[in-house]
């Protein structure tokens, strides 16, 4: 099965007072590079991260963002000073004492003095945190599983159609490589005859330049490799490995022998379709670029 380089995915935890949010985006690379973007007090997790997400893919350059949702809208809760609120209370209630006052103090009277109640980001629960990180993670690596799945599905029926129509071609390259000759030995009769003015020809001397002309000429053993390459792609598609740098090899090895096959070839009809072979290969090997 082809997996795509390309894929989003996410997932959301909640553990304790912890909810984290998992963005992972992939996009196509040679190897297996993971950025992890995480909130401050989360850093530490940043290796354990990328870890995970090297264990799960082979190939592609992945963004990992990481999001800790705030428990209110302003990211901030109240916490209280305690040991300053009973400091406050026994002042009201010594000075109440002295001025023979009653000590009428509520609990709203010590909260609303200063530094008694401030508004700080809430402390993060590091086991919690880590926890629903994890969770959330597994949960974006399998969303874009999926979408990398599907897109890889898109990239083995259009792999599979394109590779037809290269050995479509190549049999029709096979076929007309005969011609080729048989056209050269008519065109050399001719122009012999032509020079000679109506003197006989050498029969084996006439044969023996259409032996050269065949032996330069012949692309058995380019078709034949050829051949094997496409054998091999097709195990390729159907392996459960990641084989993308494998396919991206076997393309240059067409590749290879198809121009070798156009450098020998000195007939318009094979011509043709080594150029329609390269511009096919050529779209291959850019779809090629997307499977992990």
């Amino acid at each position: 099965m082809l997996l795509s380089m390309t894929g989003f995915g996410s997932g959301t935890s909640t553990v304790g007072a912890e909810s984290i949010t998992v963005e992972l985006k992939s996009v196509n690379h040679k190897f297996c590079e993971v950025k992890a973007r995480t909130p401050r007090e989360l850093s530490h997790l940043e290796p354990v991260i990328q870890k995970r997400v090297k264990d799960r893919l082979a190939r592609g350059a992945i963004d990992v963002v990481v999001k800790r949702t705030p428990r209110t809208s302003t990211g901030v809760v109240p916490l209280v000073d305690l040991a300053l609120a009973r400091e406050y209370r026994k002042v009201f209630a010594e000075l109440a004492r002295s001025l023979e006052l009653p000590d009428q103090t509520t609990v709203r009277d010590v909260a609303s003095l200063q530094g008694v109640v401030r508004l700080e980001e809430p402390p993060t629960n590091p086991e919690d945190a880590a926890n629903a990180t994890e969770v959330a993670l597994q949960a974006a690596l399998e969303a874009l599983g999926v979408m990398r799945a599907k897109e890889g599905e898109a990239l083995r029926t259009d792999l599979v159609s394109r590779l037809e129509f290269v050995r479509t071609t190549v049999a029709e390259v096979k076929t007309l490589v005969p011609a080729s000759v048989d056209e050269y030995r008519a065109r050399l009769h001719e122009r012999i005859a032509e020079l000679s003015r109506g003197l006989s020809v050498d029969p084996q001397r006439l044969a023996q330049e259409v032996a050269f002309f065949a032996e330069r000429t012949d692309v058995a053993e380019e078709m034949t490799r050829l051949a094997s390459h496409l054998e091999q792609f097709d195990a390729l598609i159907a392996s459960k490995e990641p084989s993308g740098r494998k396919m991206d090899f076997l393309v240059q090895e067409m590749h290879r022998e198809v121009n070798t096959t156009g450098s020998k070839s000195q007939h318009a009809g094979i011509s043709s379709r080594v150029m329609a072979l390269k511009a096919e290969l050529e779209r291959i090997r850019e779809q090629v670029q997307n499977v992990e």
